[in-house]
């Protein structure tokens, strides 16, 4: 005999409305087509046939009969979202839909506040339901929802760093320009505000399903102006507000260089000029993660960060260390270092060039690696204190 499974089998409130329907003069297949509709379990006619036969079942009252259609047809077909079940996905899309479309827009002008603001509610509501799901109350004492900020430093929030990095910018970013004038800050924030975009389709379709993703609903922008290299150049020109250059540099400052080129904190593009004539030059955009996007990185490193920004060899940063704090600093105590700060992988790493870039980086075509001037003020200034270098002489290599 076949066991009937439990979510294939009518709830409670479902019996009592299939009683009222079918003596309403409904027919079997339009019932079960009713019920089945957002349904992630469907059932059989059978189910509807269980019901007309059990006279133990009371019908359903007229109101509940007419919210329980009208609660059927609210079902979006195309990503399973309802009205009446699904409000705060439903907001938290269109929240994020309306940040896009105010940036993008040709016509209106602020767009950091636009975004800023619309981004934050977006976010909100999207977790207020990841937290309602878990069980966990999104309202506090006070009576107000949980915000967003108090949200992601939970430690059973669903977000990585780099998102969490993200939003928590982004937060102070609406903070921070509401009310202000911007004069021509947008572009200082696009990276931030591409990443957040990204982010928030992936964290949402991971909690929610694809079909709620908003891929297929937001198309590219364009524009009827040519941008050129020129026009790049001038936009930087533009006076930045005082308080937007304050930000700027206050976001920066607190994140390390790891978390700044974390794609999931600011969305960066690699752009080639195609070997044409000046006026049939396009942009060609390259996936960073792509063998030519790290092919690129790679002789942006060698020739641009590799020879300026690193020059010192680990016999020279001793050198200079022991000159800066006073302190007689030997190559094994430079190793100690390395190790204890966690600034680049040990030798038998497979990943040698997987380094902390603010203090240091690896070179493939000579095996070693260099060390800039921030790393010697960093150790010499550690160092000074008599308690954090015998920390770091302490510190026993494997």
């Amino acid at each position: 005999m076949s066991v009937k499974k439990k979510e294939g089998s009518l709830t409670a409130e479902e019996k009592r409305i299939t009683k009222a329907l079918l003596s309403q003069g409904w027919r079997n297949q339009d019932i079960q087509d009713l019920i089945n509709r957002g349904r992630i379990a469907t059932i059989n006619s059978a189910r509807i046939t269980e019901v007309k036969k059990n006279n133990q079942i009371k019908l359903a009252k007229q109101d509940e009969v007419e919210f329980f259609i009208a609660r059927k047809n609210a079902f979006d077909p195309n990503t399973g979202l309802n009205l009446y079940d699904h409000e705060r996905l439903i907001r938290s899309r269109e929240a994020m839909i309306l940040a896009v479309h105010s940036f993008n827009s040709p016509t209106l002008k602020f767009k950091t506040e636009q975004f800023a603001v619309q981004a934050n509610i977006a976010w909100t509501y999207l977790l207020h339901e990841y937290f309602s799901r878990k069980g966990v109350s999104i309202t506090e004492k006070d009576g107000r929802s949980l915000l967003l900020s108090k949200m992601i430093r939970r430690r059973d929030s669903p977000l990585s760093k780099g998102v969490t990095n993200n939003i928590r910018d982004l937060i102070e970013i609406r903070d921070t320009v509401e009310h202000k004038l911007l004069r021509r800050s947008d572009q200082k924030f696009f990276a931030l505000f591409q990443a957040n975009c990204l982010n928030f389709d992936k964290v949402l379709c991971e909690l929610f399903g694809q079909k709620v993703s908003l891929q297929n609903e937001l198309s590219l922008a364009l524009q009827f102006a040519k941008l050129d290299f020129q026009q790049v150049t001038d936009l930087q020109k533009f006076d930045i507000p005082e308080h937007i250059q304050t930000l700027d540099a206050r976001l920066n400052q607190r994140l390390t260089n790891e978390e700044k080129i974390d794609l999931e904190y600011q969305f960066k593009v690699i752009y080639t000029l195609d070997n044409a004539s000046k006026s049939k030059a396009h942009f060609e955009f390259i996936q960073p993660g792509s063998e030519e996007g790290k092919q690129i990185q790679n002789v942006l490193e060698k020739r641009v960060i590799g020879d300026d920004l690193y020059p010192h060899k680990p016999g020279q940063a001793c050198k200079f260390i022991t000159e800066k704090s006073g302190q007689k600093f030997t190559s094994h105590n430079h190793t100690q270092a390395w190790h204890f700060y966690k600034v680049r992988p040990t030798s038998k790493s497979k990943q040698p060039g997987n380094t902390n870039k603010e203090y240091c980086i690896y070179h493939s075509s000579h095996g070693d690696y260099t060390y800039n001037d921030k790393w010697i003020a960093f150790v010499a200034d550690e160092i000074k204190s008599e308690e954090k270098f015998n920390e770091i002489k302490s510190f026993k290599l494997k």
